[in-house]
C-alpha cells in the first residue's frame, strides 16, 4: 500500500533497472502491475552489469557477430533492443497518462558530454532506433548539454536531462526545455507530445556535503549532516513552481505544452545511518517523478512512512538549511562542480566497462 499511497501524493515512481532478464522473466511487467512502477531509467552502469551479470543476450550476441557488427554498433543494437522491449510493457501506462509516464530513458554516450552537435545527433539517432512514443533520451546538463536540450526539444523529442546537481544549473535546464518549446511552437510540432524531465541527484549531494562537514567537526556542522540533498531538491521544487507558472510559459502551456517535471534521482542512501527510504519520504510532492533502484522500492513497499505532500511550501526552510551549511564552511559551488567532474567520470568509466563487456561478449 505505501507504493499505491505514493502514486495518489502525484508521484510517479519510476524504476532505475533495467536488463533482458528483467524483461523477459515478467519482472518489469510484475513491478508494473503490483508496485505501481510507470516508467525506467537506465544508465551506461546498469547496462553494463545487466550485460556483465544477467543472461538474455547470448542469441542477440550471437547473431551481431555473425553479420560482423562493430563493437560500438552492438552496443546501440543491445542497448535499444531492451529499451523497445520496456517501452511495450509499458505502453499502457503510455496510453493511460498521454504520455506522462510509460516512460523508458536512455543515455547517449557519455562521451559527448561536451559536444553539443554530436549530443544531438546521437539523440536524433537513438529516438528513430527505437521508434516507440514512449522512449525518453537522457542528455546530461553540461553547457553543451543544454544547447542539445533546446535543440532536440524543438524537433519535438522527449527528453530526461541528467546529472542536476545545482540550483543555478536547474535553472538553465528549465530555460533551456522552455527554449526549446518556443522553437517547437515555431516550427508547427504538437507541444503536447513532448515530455521532459529534470534528473536532480540527491543521495551524491549528502555524501559529498556530510564528508566536508565532518571534516569541519563542529557541533554546529555535524548537526547538518543528511539534510544538503533534501533542502537542495525542495529548492529547486520551488523554482519548478515559478518559472512553470510564469507568463512566457503560460503562454506555451495555453498551446498544449506540458510542464517539465522535477525527478528525483539517486535516491537510494549511501550512508548506513540514514533511514533507507529517506529520500522517497522527505521528497513526496505533486507533479514528481522518484526513480528508485530495487532495494529502495522494495524497502518503500515495506516500511516506507506516507507523510503526504513533504516539500510543497519548504522553500523557506531550504534555503534556511543552505545558508547553515555556508555558514559552517561549505562552499556550495565547489561541492556542485566536484560533484559534476565526479558524475561525468563515472559516467565514462561505466561507458569503458559496456563496451568492454560487449567486445568480450562478440568473442
Amino acid at each position: 500500500m505505501s507504493l499505491e499511497a505514493l502514486s495518489t501524493n502525484g508521484v510517479s515512481i519510476w524504476l532505475d533497472d533495467l536488463s533482458r532478464t528483467r524483461i523477459e522473466s515478467g519482472s518489469l511487467a510484475k513491478s508494473v502491475a503490483e508496485d505501481s512502477v510507470v516508467g525506467v531509467t537506465t544508465n551506461p552502469t546498469i547496462f553494463a552489469a545487466a550485460l556483465a551479470e544477467g543472461s538474455g543476450y547470448e542469441d542477440q550476441l550471437s547473431e551481431l557477430k555473425a553479420s560482423g557488427t562493430s563493437t560500438e554498433d552492438a552496443v546501440d543494437a543491445l542497448t535499444v533492443r531492451d529499451v523497445q522491449l520496456a517501452c511495450d510493457i509499458l505502453e499502457p501506462v503510455y496510453d493511460a497518462t498521454g504520455g506522462r509516464d510509460g516512460r523508458v530513458s536512455i543515455e547517449v554516450p557519455p562521451t559527448l558530454a561536451h559536444d553539443a552537435e554530436g549530443t544531438a545527433e546521437c539523440a536524433r539517432k537513438l529516438h528513430r532506433m527505437i521508434d516507440r512514443p514512449g522512449v525518453m533520451i537522457k542528455i546530461p546538463a553540461t553547457p553543451e548539454g543544454l544547447r542539445a536540450i533546446t535543440a532536440v526539444t524543438a524537433e519535438g523529442i522527449s527528453v530526461n536531462v541528467t546529472l542536476i546537481f545545482s540550483l543555478d544549473r536547474y535553472r538553465r535546464v528549465v530555460e533551456a526545455y522552455i527554449n526549446g518549446l518556443e522553437r517547437a511552437r515555431e516550427a508547427g510540432h504538437d507541444l503536447s507530445t513532448i515530455h521532459s524531465v529534470a534528473s536532480i541527484f540527491v543521495s551524491r549531494v549528502d555524501t559529498e556535503v556530510d564528508k566536508r562537514l565532518e571534516n569541519i567537526g563542529t557541533d554546529a556542522a555535524m548537526a547538518l549532516r543528511g539534510k544538503a540533498g533534501i533542502a537542495n531538491c525542495r529548492a529547486a521544487y520551488r523554482i519548478a513552481e515559478e518559472q512553470f507558472s510564469s507568463e512566457r510559459f503560460a503562454v506555451l502551456e495555453a498551446a498544449g505544452a506540458n510542464r517539465q517535471r522535477p525527478l528525483w534521482a539517486s535516491t537510494g542512501t549511501k550512508n548506513p545511518e540514514y533511514r533507507d527510504t529517506l529520500y522517497v519520504e522527505e521528497l513526496t510532492a505533486p507533479g514528481t517523478v522518484n526513480t528508485m533502484p530495487e532495494k529502495t522500492l522494495r524497502a518503500y513497499a515495506d516500511h516506507g512512512e506516507d507523510k503526504g505532500d513533504t516539500v510543497t511550501g519548504t522553500a523557506a526552510e531550504a534555503s534556511s538549511v543552505l545558508d547553515a551549511l555556508a555558514a559552517a564552511g561549505i562552499d556550495y559551488a565547489d561541492v556542485m562542480r566536484v560533484l559534476e567532474e565526479e558524475g561525468l567520470q563515472k559516467f565514462d568509466d561505466s561507458w569503458a566497462e559496456l563496451v568492454q563487456t560487449v567486445e568480450e561478449g562478440l568473442r
